[in-house]
């Protein structure tokens, strides 16, 4: 009986411990699990995936492969795009350059700043995201537009462009005709879109209309695989969801070759993708947002799948209100009220598992056992 305590609690045990020792960061710098790309497509980012070789990599190393995540750097805006800047970014070794270009992105996207290509990195990493630019100093151009810092953590595209209409403003939009996804009915797509645009017309005087004028509207979305004409090419299943261009270019795809869907209940694939989701962030570069690095902030640039993520944060707000002002109705005690609700939670339940007597009188019952 005691072997079979051991046995069973013992690993449960570890981890507990490891919980309560390992140092905390706050609740953005936790990334998500790990994406395991199955073999659910012929089609898959396996580039990416492939990165778990890099794990516990730093400087002086040298990996197989180095130079593909020297490439996704380069893509993202970490590292220089062309050789003449960047000497030994087609080689696999580890250097300074690249160790910087680390610690950027940790910076960047509220990662535990180590240098190292740590679990908590590489995963962030291989996780499916948007295919706009991260780094607000050196983004390689993206549409018409590279990206710049600003206060607090959102960011702008490089000289802050917004949509310049009459007041009331109004934008108009529209689904490219041959380029939708069949699986997916002409109205669930509508519906999730229009609630997409709905969220930030809510906090900015800016209204969204669809129109069936495809060749008038001012964004012109469409789903579309590999290379689509715009420079962006697409890369396969969980890589790059989707991109938009800054104001006022309108351009708005999305990969076709995801598995969208707008019901987790009705979609089993592990690599299902919400749609509305990806539909809310990318309507912030639209409007003129870059990423954002608050990793509960709708502009934090990755997305795991079966995830859900369509409520605008604090950041997004504040970001988006710097360049077209408040939607009259819109009270920011509203939103900080539901914010300080959603921490008060999770800082409750986390309390609660940490001072529970069955907690500890677990963990001393399988040390008597062990």
């Amino acid at each position: 009986m005691l072997g079979f305590f051991s046995d069973y609690y013992l690993p449960i045990f570890v981890v507990l411990l490891f919980s309560l020792s390992h140092p905390c960061f706050p609740a953005r710098n936790i990334p998500d699990q790990v994406t395991v790309i199955t073999a659910e497509s012929d089609v898959h980012n396996a580039t990416w995936h492939d990165f778990t070789r890099f794990i516990d990599a730093e400087k002086g190393s040298h990996v197989n492969g180095m130079s593909e995540l020297k490439k996704y750097l380069q893509s993202f805006g970490y590292l220089p795009s062309t050789t003449a800047n960047y000497t030994n970014s087609t080689d696999d070794s580890f250097d300074t350059q690249l160790e910087s270009a680390i610690i950027l992105y940790q910076t960047k996207l509220g990662l535990p700043v180590t240098g190292k290509l740590d679990s908590y990195t590489i995963s962030n990493i291989m996780s499916p995201r948007c295919g706009v630019a991260d780094d607000p100093a050196s983004a390689p151009p993206h549409g018409n537009a590279t990206l710049i810092s600003t206060t607090r953590h959102y960011a702008y595209f490089y000289g802050k462009p917004r949509w310049v209409r009459t007041s009331p403003m109004t934008l108009s939009y529209a689904f490219t005709p041959n380029a939708m996804i069949k699986y997916l009915t002409p109205t669930d797509v509508r519906t999730v879109f229009r609630r997409a645009f709905s969220r930030w017309s809510a906090v900015i005087p800016v209204n969204f209309t669809e129109t069936g004028e495809y060749l008038m509207a001012d964004i012109k979305i469409g789903f579309y695989r590999g290379d689509h004409g715009d420079g962006e090419p697409f890369d396969g299943v969980l890589g790059v969801l989707a991109h938009a261009f800054s104001p006022e270019n309108g351009r708005f795809h999305l990969d076709a070759a995801e598995t969208w869907t707008v019901d987790f209940k009705g979609e089993k694939s592990k690599s299902a993708i919400d749609l509305e989701s990806v539909a809310t962030h990318e309507i912030g570069h639209l409007l003129g947002l870059g990423h954002s690095s608050v990793k509960e902030a709708v502009m934090y640039p990755s997305l795991s799948p079966r995830t859900k993520k369509v409520d605008l944060k604090m950041d997004d707000v504040e970001g988006v209100q710097a360049l077209y002002g408040s939607n009259p109705n819109f009270k920011f005690s509203s939103l900080l009220e539901s914010e300080n609700s959603y921490n008060q939670s999770l800082s409750s339940t986390t309390s609660k598992l940490s001072n529970s007597p069955f907690f500890f009188s677990l963990i001393v019952f399988i040390l008597l056992t062990i």
